[in-house]
């Protein structure tokens, strides 16, 4: 369900973010590592910090403007 929102958010925010997918099923250990407890579940890094991070359905125009706040 959030792939075309992030391909949308891809193209919104270009090469300003790397936006990256995890299947925490073929993943657990990153599920644990960032304990990820809902699916889906965002998180927005800046220099390997998480600064926010949210379980739930975005729209693409809210994820931009969360990107440009934590930029």
């Amino acid at each position: 369900m959030m792939s075309p929102i992030l391909e949308e958010l891809k193209q919104r925010v270009g090469d300003n973010a790397n936006i990256i997918k995890i299947d925490v099923d073929k993943k657990p250990q990153a599920a644990a590592t960032y304990q990820v407890r809902g699916i889906p579940t965002l998180i927005i890094f800046k220099n390997g910090e998480i600064r926010w991070r949210q379980s739930g359905i975005f729209p693409a125009n809210e994820l931009e403007r969360l990107i440009n706040e934590n930029r």
